[in-house]
């Protein structure tokens, strides 16, 4: 079957993702001038990532670790083919059937992602914090038909699939299951020979609503992101060990710990609870060359990097939210190491964005990476080399959303419009001013503000809400929610603490309102809508 969209030959047999593409016309312009960025017609994530690199000889070399864990190149291929053996010869897969994945950053997860795309699915990875609510939702909108979990998911799991009627196939790892079928099945398995435009992945945005968006990349972007930040941002080598904070959920974390570190056959290194002592011992441990996480980490970092040998790193990157002049400096002043900031977009697969090293300027984003083409439109909707605007990006990734009009709103005239205000100065520097829409970035976590106020609504002594950003100088913003309350039942600590909870029960825990107000009622248009953006200007000013 060729696909409509390119004419390249689809592998998928199931062709829902194809199916549910935009129409081609609201695509983004898509930009290939890169040498590294010509790819063939066919290609498959799975087999560039890890067959390829055998080939090259780094069978040997060691590719993913976690605390005693080590796998090499080999053992990586081996588990993964296991793993699609699984899901095709055992669950049914066929190419083009999306499977979640779920579960903490580790090797088994990387195996499984390189696994379904291996096997030609679409691997859908979720964040482990999400609740059964969530992955409802995911599961309707990728009308998902496999499982590939942590044990300790297993819960949520089935109250999805219950709720869903999908979720077919649920294959979890940690108490054995999956790891007995594994042991049955061979250790080779040739990957689908996909076509570059064939979807390797789904992934959710919150988008400002808090109904999810999820979009679609293809095995080409996957690489054309290691390509452009793994090679030219990051300098990426076979000696690296590259360690971090951020989800293989987020595609900033399947980038920087998955597709970058093996695309160029260095190693990652996971950590499963991310905290200060857990982040800086596995750089010590490891010897890692790269860290990653959001500016609220390395604020949490500071203090305790002197009690760890952090020799071996030689860069840092931040991304997920902006990175404040202040935190850079004091990471500078602590470490002798420049951070290397950034700007991405799950639309855009990875960072498009960014400077590090002697290229950086501290406060600033950075320039456009090689390959992309970055402005800013003013007023008009015209597209401005300098001044401010609106940010409008585009280069070899963008943004495709599955079967949604925002799409739209996101692609304007063959730019990636990504909701972002910035200002461009006179040597071409980026640099971020302020969010366009609801969305709040705490801690390099997006939440949808309308999200929490639909979980808030839900508690018997909540009569209207409204949640907005609070500007908090450790997490960037937090969760504001301004409550009124239903007849009978009075504000206080107590009552506080009680919806905090209630929320972290309904969704994910970190989306939780840290700040809850009392109020008696909330600000409105004459017609009765609620006017956030006069409780979002007060929130500014109160912290200025």
């Amino acid at each position: 079957m060729t696909s409509y969209k390119t004419g390249y030959r689809t592998a998928h047999a199931d062709t829902f993702a194809q199916d549910h593409l935009p129409p081609i016309e609201e695509w983004p312009a898509l930009t290939f001038q890169l040498p590294e960025l010509q790819y063939p017609p066919n290609l498959n994530i799975a087999r560039v990532l890890v067959d390829d690199a055998i080939s090259e000889g780094f069978g040997d070399k060691v590719a993913l670790l976690q605390g005693q864990t080590t796998w090499s190149y080999r053992e990586l291929l081996h588990q993964s083919c296991r793993i699609a053996h699984v899901l095709v010869a055992t669950a049914g897969l066929v190419p083009g059937n999306r499977v979640l994945l779920m579960g903490p950053n580790s090797p088994m997860l990387a195996a499984s992602w390189l696994a379904v795309t291996r096997a030609g699915g679409i691997a859908v990875t979720a964040m482990p914090l999400l609740r059964a609510k969530e992955l409802t939702q995911i599961a309707r909108r990728a009308q998902v038909s496999h499982v590939l979990c942590d044990h300790r998911h297993l819960a949520e799991i089935r109250h999805a699939a219950a709720d869903s009627g999908l979720f077919g196939q649920v294959l979890a790892w940690g108490q054995g299951e999956l790891e007995g079928e594994m042991a049955r099945q061979p250790e080779q398995f040739e990957p689908v020979d996909t076509a570059i435009d064939d979807v390797a992945m789904l992934a959710f945005t919150s988008g400002t609503t808090g109904n999810p968006k999820a979009t679609m990349h293809f095995h080409r972007d996957v690489l054309a992101a290691a390509d452009v930040v793994g090679r030219h941002l990051l300098a990426t080598t076979p000696a690296d060990v590259y360690v971090g904070s951020p989800p293989l959920g987020f595609t900033f974390g399947l980038g920087a710990l998955l597709a970058f570190p093996l695309r160029f056959r260095a190693a990652a290194a996971y950590v499963e609870q991310p905290s200060v002592e857990a982040l800086l011992g596995a750089v010590a441990a490891h010897r890692a060359t790269c860290l990653f996480t959001a500016p609220t980490m390395y604020r949490a970092l500071v203090a305790s990097v002197g009690r760890y040998d952090l020799a071996s790193l030689q860069r840092c990157v931040s991304a997920g939210e902006p990175l404040p002049k202040a935190t850079s400096d004091t990471w500078f002043e602590a470490t002798g190491i420049r951070l290397t900031d950034g700007i991405g977009a799950t639309e855009m697969m990875h960072i498009f964005i960014g400077a590090g090293g002697a290229a950086a300027r501290p406060g600033a984003t950075g320039k456009p990476l090689p390959g992309y083409e970055a402005v800013v439109l003013d007023e008009h909707g015209a597209a401005q080399p300098r001044g401010r605007g609106r940010l409008a990006v585009r280069g070899p990734t963008g943004c495709r959303y599955l079967a949604d009009p925002r799409q739209r709103d996101y692609v304007i005239d063959g730019w990636n419009v990504t909701g972002d205000h910035y200002r461009i100065d006179d040597d071409g520097y980026f640099w971020f001013e302020a969010r366009g829409d609801d969305m709040i970035v705490s801690a390099g976590y997006n939440i949808a503000g309308p999200e929490v106020e639909s979980a808030l609504i839900a508690h018997a002594a909540v009569r209207e809400c409204a949640v907005v950003a609070s500007p908090d100088p450790e997490r960037g913003q937090v969760v504001k929610a301004f409550v009124v309350l239903q007849p009978g039942f009075t504000g206080g600590p107590q009552l506080l603490e009680e919806l905090q909870q209630f929320v972290k029960r309904e969704i994910a825990p970190f989306k939780y309102p840290r700040k809850i107000a009392f109020v008696e009622a909330l600000p409105k248009t004459p017609t009765g809508k609620i006017q956030r953006y006069v409780l979002r200007e007060a929130e500014r000013r109160g912290a200025e």
